[in-house]
């Protein structure tokens, strides 16, 4: 098949890496960025697609999400063409893992099942995490998704610190970072875990327990009842940022999920075509419509951190803490795939990033945090992964939203036929029962 070439022509390319707005031609060869031509440049005799009054972005990484393969063309339709999945089942999702460079569906950096402490927050056992209270039982789990080809692993917060510190030893051995969510923890706050070796917090997680110790979202004790989450010790967190900052850690605050939860009936939602796909009796919207019944209770156990998530998030930032942008989909309500990335980037220039610092935590700070140098970028030698817009998103980051086309791995793909590839059930179902037998065989093989 003859390679894919054509040139971008007269496009206004938002440079992330030195922060600027450039005008210049892109020369797309196969699945790379060949050639940046500035100027008068002489372009080479091959397909023109002209960009006249257009603004190309890299595509966008979501750093934290629960990726499916029932709505993996969503994230692409929405300009996200890689996402970071933060635990479920490396075999569950292999058709994505493994697809092309330039597949309609998002490329996966993926961790494998969660490794949770006794009783587990989500349960026994399953094909989605793992209990244990014994460190040995711990390294083991380490060892088989090191093998399975997990990119990293991702603990919870009801794992004892023992168990934790078992973890992060053999995950050096395997060059793998430990990523954590602490929310639910009762044991180990934020500073306990970077002690650890922990590098990854996801949810800005622990933070609280590490400023008020005692305190987890289910507590019953009366001085935390009556704690004024609006009003805050803005020294005590700073203090706390400087520490951790010390340790190098990587902030993954998704604020989105807790400003929807917050400001729910008031959500956020984007009325376009990529929402309306999740509708359907089986669909995430239905999902969260039922969700959303229980506001009430998820504003108590975790829309109250929105605001002390953010203060956390952007007082890290200041400090010049790496920070990066994820929206934990399809998490609590409202979190549409790839549409929810939008919002968090909205969420962190109302808390006074400005658009360009909001763009490179999605894009070259978010691929740098996880060592994926060929992304996140607009420059010669790179992944074609592009996003056009059609209006200026510096000026605005709304306008993010705002897309002509996304380009992924090279081949140019417009939002419509993205959504033209979100599977049947049919195939779902098939997919799923294979996943059950090969998951089942690795349980009878050890």
């Amino acid at each position: 098949m003859e390679e894919n070439r054509f040139i971008l022509k007269n496009a206004n390319i938002i440079d992330v890496e030195v922060g600027r707005l450039l005008k210049g031609s892109l020369e797309i060869e196969g699945r790379y960025i060949k050639r940046i031509y500035f100027g008068n440049e002489e372009l080479p005799p091959l397909r023109v697609v002209d960009m006249e009054g257009k603004y190309i972005i890299p595509g966008l990484i979501d750093m934290h999400c629960h990726i499916q393969e029932k709505f993996a063309p969503q994230f692409v339709a929405s300009g996200v063409t890689t996402v970071r999945n933060t635990a479920g089942n490396i075999l569950q999702i292999s058709e994505l893992i493994e697809a092309p460079q330039d597949a309609p569906t998002p490329r996966v950096y993926s961790a494998d099942r969660m490794i949770d402490g006794y009783p587990g927050l989500w349960g026994p056992t399953s094909f989605g995490n793992i209990v244990t209270e014994d460190p040995e039982a711990a390294k083991r789990e380490v060892v088989r998704q090191a093998l399975a080809g997990a990119n990293f692993i991702k603990v919870y917060g009801l794992l004892k610190k023992e168990v934790m510190a078992a973890v992060v030893d053999e995950a050096k051995k395997h060059n793998l970072e430990v990523s954590c969510d602490l929310i639910h923890s009762k044991d180990v706050s934020a500073l306990d875990a970077a002690r650890l070796g922990v590098t990854c917090f996801e949810h800005s997680s622990g933070f609280a327990q590490a400023l008020y110790p005692g305190w987890y979202p289910t507590t019953d004790e009366p001085q935390w009842k009556l704690m004024d989450w609006g009003k805050l010790d803005v020294e005590k967190i700073q203090e706390l940022c400087k520490q951790m900052y010390r340790f190098k850690v990587k902030l993954c605050p998704t604020l989105v999920i807790f400003d929807q939860v917050e400001k729910y009936p008031d959500i956020w939602y984007p009325e376009n075509d990529i929402v309306k796909s999740l509708d359907g009796e089986h669909g995430l919207n239905e999902h969260w419509r039922l969700m959303s019944k229980q506001s009430e209770t998820l504003k108590e156990q975790v829309g109250f951190l929105n605001y002390f998530n953010k203060v956390v998030a952007k007082t890290y930032f200041d400090l010049g803490g790496t920070i990066v942008a994820g929206t934990d989909t399809p998490a609590l309500i409202w979190t549409f795939p790839g549409m929810a990335l939008h919002r968090e980037l909205e969420i962190f220039v109302e808390i006074g990033l400005t658009e360009m610092e909001a763009l490179q935590t999605a894009t070259i700070r978010a691929a740098r945090s996880i060592g994926l140098d060929e992304l996140g970028i607009i420059a010669e030698g790179k992944i074609a992964d592009l996003v056009i817009l059609n209006k200026n998103p510096l000026e605005n980051i709304q306008h993010t939203k705002e897309i002509n086309f996304i380009i992924k791995g090279g081949k140019i793909y417009t939002p419509s036929e993205l959504l033209g590839h979100i599977p049947d059930n049919e195939y779902l179902q098939k997919r799923y029962h294979e996943f059950e037998e090969k998951f089942q065989a690795t349980l009878e093989h050890g």
